[in-house]
């Protein structure tokens, strides 16, 4: 005969462990805003402004503020669209991309490539050193674990191409204990490029009279 025995835990534990997650969670999301802030001071600044306006000054200003700050951001993107694609819109999309692309997973998918070290019940992670998102190539620099050899990432990168989502990976050696995998997702050659006019060609026809 099993018996099965039921622990009810204490209402005032759960309340502190609920209390000590939701501090966690406004603490990791405080530091990830300013963090984001310090990144993007075009657009955090702007916002800093509208609310403070609308503490001091009313709803109706900081309203206003808004408004004049996202024509100023239209009018920066029609009158330099290179300037505005280098603050703004590549530095947003490059900072999204490495999250959802390699570091949201990056402990999970490096179990899965048999490539962290367990001692003593204790597994080792290798380190994401950086992240570079390219048109068609991103590159990620790596720290290598003690106990690894070059072999051990160039002998995976069939499954890092596969579990990252890329067509493909190659892995070289660029320091000491440090590795970098080029994960290719697209070709940068599929792309049709748009040549410039030339004008004022030769008249073959005229040359040859």
């Amino acid at each position: 005969m099993t018996t099965k025995t039921h622990t009810d835990r204490d209402p005032f534990d759960l309340l502190g462990l609920a209390v000590l997650n939701l501090g966690a969670g406004l603490i990791t999301g405080a530091a990830v805003t300013i963090r984001w802030a310090v990144l993007f001071p075009v657009v955090s600044i702007p916002l800093a402004l509208a609310v403070t306006a609308g503490i001091f000054a009313g709803p109706v200003a900081g309203v206003v503020v808004v408004g004049v700050s996202a024509a100023g951001m239209v009018l920066w993107r029609r009158r330099s669209p290179e300037t505005f694609e280098r603050w703004i819109s590549r530095r947003a999309r490059h900072r999204f991309l490495s999250w959802l692309r390699y570091r949201r997973r990056w402990t999970h998918l490096m179990t899965a490539c048999h490539l962290t070290v367990t001692t003593d019940d204790r597994t080792t992670v290798p380190r994401l050193l950086g992240v570079q998102i390219g048109d068609s190539v991103d590159r990620v620099r790596v720290r290598m674990l003690p106990g690894h050899c070059p072999a051990d990432w160039e002998n995976r990168t069939d499954h890092l191409a596969h579990a990252f989502g890329a067509q493909e990976c190659r892995a070289t050696i660029t320091g000491p204990a440090t590795v970098e995998l080029a994960f290719r997702h697209g070709d940068s050659l599929a792309e049709p490029i748009a040549l410039p006019h030339i004008d004022g060609g030769l008249d073959w026809g005229k040359d040859a009279a």
